[in-house]
């Protein structure tokens, strides 16, 4: 694949991405959407908590898309996704569709950052046999 392609991939991943993270989290939390409320709660957590954790969601998706601060996002992120799939090992949850979606993410996340970005692709190469 050309380096411009790869490129245009990665941007696409990330879109794509950022769109689910936006959708599915950030909005249902930053916009008081009972749901959000609902799960943190069927997960353990305390009421009170959404928000602030919409608010880093938001803050690392920001630092992600930006191509100088996109690592420093990406780690933040993989953070996150380490909390939240504690979260979901203490509540018990199925491994596949739930503990393991966060790996999931987390691996679609640095997919995208690893194509857009040629200096992540010369320390992290990929490599035949």
């Amino acid at each position: 694949m050309s380096p411009k392609a790869m490129t245009i991939t990665g941007w696409v991943l990330t879109g794509l991405f950022s769109l689910f993270i936006l959708g599915a989290s950030v909005f249902p939390k930053l916009s008081g959407m009972p749901i959000a409320e609902e799960t943190m709660a069927q997960l353990g957590w305390p009421a009170g908590y959404v928000m602030m954790i919409g608010l880093i969601e938001l803050a690392c998706l920001i630092l992600y898309l930006f191509p100088r601060t996109s690592v420093l996002g990406a780690i933040l992120f993989m953070g996150v996704f380490g909390g939240a799939m504690a979260t979901q090992i203490r509540a018990e949850m199925p491994l596949y569709s739930n503990i393991l979606f966060s790996l999931y993410l987390g691996l679609f996340m640095w997919g995208g950052l690893w194509l857009r970005d040629p200096a992540l692709r010369a320390i992290f190469p990929f490599r035949k046999g």
